[in-house]
């Protein structure tokens, strides 16, 4: 019988997860319950720049340590903020180790399996560290827990929480906080684009960090042509560097009702917007977790990746668009920068109509 922790144990907690913004997302369950179980302890989590923004407004956490693993910002690899967001410091690389092992950290979680990770909860000498067993160098931590490949990754990521007597089996639904300014942005977005007050609407997001994730934008182009003759309006979203690919997808539409806010809005300002709209599509990224979050909708479009993966949307309505049947699925856990064959099936055989008739069923409902 696993030991159970007394919760006076520890009080002060780090988690690290210094991957993609999805992965932030999905994690926050473990925060979550981790402050439930202990609800005095000083809860920080690690994460690299550009993700913050998810955990604005979270009570669930207490302190953001914002690593910088690729200098970014110009060799101050690690910016500490408190849970205001006030700025406490920032520091090199070199004083970085140091600088958590002053913390005095009692636990630490690493969801994230690289070796920097295990490093980083290695010498930050918590007497407690946790993650899974096939993570780098596993052997650091003081406790491996079994990485379950056929299972949700909050499932899998909540599992790592059995050590400290934390039994969770389910998904639970990651929490995001947009403020009120975050939904007066949202509301003006909406005023420039001339929407009445609670229209109806779509939120697309076609970007991706992996071309071969991302669903062609001509094949987006001709999902929002079919929309058009329902005259349903349509959002496009993701980050700065995704506006050109949706002012692109723009161009070849011949629906007028098409939008582009793409780089205009926060990580919580795209979840307001994506909340209020009637169903997000998506490929196999960060939007669809946001979507998630907030409860609304999601088809999601997945070529190169599967959902076996874990990455799937659960919500009771959600639909996964795939072509089946090919030997060359998934060809890599990420995805890639081109189609190892040279043919793109996995995207290219989804027929864009089918895509289209699923979502309108969605919006008539």
């Amino acid at each position: 019988m696993m030991e159970q922790s007394n919760p006076a144990d520890f009080k002060n907690i780090l988690v690290i997860q210094t991957a993609f913004a999805g992965d932030v997302i999905l994690t926050l369950p473990v925060l979550e319950e981790i402050k439930i179980r202990y609800p005095d302890s000083k809860l920080s989590f690690l994460c690299i720049p550009g993700v913050a923004g998810i955990l604005e407004n979270n009570p669930f956490i207490d302190e953001v340590i914002i690593y910088d693993k690729n200098g970014t910002q110009k060799g101050n690899e690690v910016i500490i903020y408190d849970k205001n967001g006030t700025q406490k410091g920032n520091f090199a690389f070199k004083k970085f180790i140091k600088t958590i092992r002053d913390k005095n950290f009692d636990l630490v979680i690493s969801p994230h399996r690289s070796l920097r990770s295990t490093l980083i909860s290695y010498f930050s000498k918590a007497g407690k560290t946790i993650s899974f067993d096939v993570s780098a160098l596993s052997s650091l931590y003081t406790d491996r827990v079994v990485y379950k490949s056929n299972v949700h990754e909050i499932i899998r990521n909540l599992s790592l929480l059995a050590p400290v007597g934390i039994i969770k089996n389910e998904i639970i639904t990651p929490k995001l906080f947009p403020s009120e300014k975050d939904k007066d942005v949202v509301d003006n977005l909406l005023k420039d684009f001339k929407f009445e007050e609670y229209e109806n609407f779509i939120t697309v997001a076609p970007g991706s960090v992996w071309l071969t994730k991302a669903y062609p934008d001509e094949k987006y182009a001709k999902v929002i042509n079919v929309l058009n003759e329902f005259n349903i309006k349509i959002v496009m979203i993701g980050g700065e560097d995704d506006f050109g690919l949706c002012a692109k997808i723009k161009v070849l539409c011949k629906n007028f009702n098409v939008y582009n806010a793409a780089g205009k809005l926060s990580f919580l300002q795209s979840a307001e917007l994506i909340r209020r709209s009637k169903v997000l599509l998506t490929n196999d990224s960060a939007p669809l977790h946001l979507a998630n979050s907030v409860g609304t909708k999601v088809i999601a479009i997945f070529g190169a990746t599967v959902p076996e993966f874990g990455f799937y949307p659960y919500g009771k309505s959600d639909f996964i668009f795939q072509t089946n049947g090919l030997k060359c699925r998934p060809c890599r856990i990420h995805g890639g920068n081109r189609c190892p064959i040279k043919t793109f099936d996995c995207m290219n055989k989804i027929d864009e109509t089918d895509v289209a008739l699923k979502i309108m069923s969605i919006v008539i409902s």
